[in-house]
């Protein structure tokens, strides 16, 4: 049984197994239509729990069309409908998930929730987000550069804004795919040492937009408002140097992409003009939430890597 909690749970080896399997298996369904399950049904009778203790669109709606193609079914629990959100804990909850279910996703707050769940249950769990890392949206967004011909080893990165769990997860995969991040965060919102450390010297972090951005391969930023926090006019004001305009991706290379996990807060972390842009590949990685889903979930269940 393997959880897949944060990167360095499938380590270089795995997370490049994965990369590779979603490749294969979203270029074998080219014009198919989307219910339909993959031909070999790998997960045929599986079936994943999900937990949200979070507000979700794509991570809903990639994690439920994956397990489907695969060839088995989901069951969707809000915490709020679920026993979960009267008070019964989280262990107690992954027990009996595990006696109903194949794997269990949990999209929550506390990332001591997600292990304490990964710890109780008896099935694979996967992080669909905590606010410490966002794995799973980190390997759609590897996905889709290599699917726009740039080879991870020695790209440089580019983050603007806030030192967030998105964030986290870029530095960790930086540090198993061998390319450097440079993150450009605010006074008070950068992420903390022990994250930067993660990357294993291929991260840093800096004060000036226009450095971290001077010959980036690719930008990246995310909203600056987290779910569950107010959206306070002083860390707006903060963020606003970090905006992400055409003139700042003039500073990148000139075939850099531009990537967001959204949703956007368009005119905030990013104007029409880039998130529109020719540059932006925001919509091939949404969609690749989902081939990165169906890869994730099969390595759970050790049929890759």
């Amino acid at each position: 049984m393997r959880d897949f909690l944060d990167l360095s749970d499938a380590g270089p080896e795995g997370l490049a197994a994965i990369l590779h399997d979603a490749l294969d298996r979203k270029t074998s369904r080219k014009g198919w239509p989307k219910g339909r399950p993959d031909a070999d049904a790998p997960l045929d009778g599986h079936v994943l729990g999900m937990v949200f203790e979070k507000s979700s669109t794509r991570t809903r709606v990639s994690f439920d069309l994956a397990i489907r193609q695969l060839g088995g079914t989901s069951v969707v629990l809000d915490a709020g409908n679920t026993q979960l959100g009267r008070g019964e804990t989280v262990a107690d909850t992954a027990r009996v998930l595990s006696g109903y279910c194949d794997a269990i996703m949990i999209r929550t707050d506390e990332h001591a929730k997600l292990i304490e769940m990964a710890r109780h249950a008896s099935v694979p769990v996967i992080n669909g987000l905590t606010d410490d890392s966002h794995p799973c949206q980190i390997v759609a967004d590897l996905l889709t550069l290599i699917e726009a011909g740039k080879a991870l080893p020695g790209l440089k990165v580019a983050w603007l804004g806030d030192g967030n769990n998105v964030l986290a997860s870029i530095i960790e995969a930086g540090a198993m795919m061998h390319f450097d991040v440079v993150a450009a965060c605010p006074q008070g919102f950068q992420p903390s040492d022990a994250v930067v450390a993660r990357g294993n010297g291929r991260a840093r972090v800096v004060g000036d937009p226009r450095e971290a951005v001077e010959g980036a391969d690719v930008v990246v930023t995310d909203t600056w408002i987290s779910m569950g926090q107010a959206h306070a006019d002083t860390k707006l004001a903060a963020m606003m140097p970090y905006q992400v305009t055409p003139a700042l991706m003039a500073e990148a290379r000139p075939d850099a992409a531009f990537l967001h996990c959204l949703p956007a807060h368009r005119g905030e972390e990013v104007t029409d003009a880039v998130i529109d842009g020719p540059q932006s590949l925001i919509w091939p990685e949404a969609e690749n939430r989902l081939h990165a889903q169906k890869a994730i979930l099969r390595w759970c269940f050790e049929q890759i890597g």
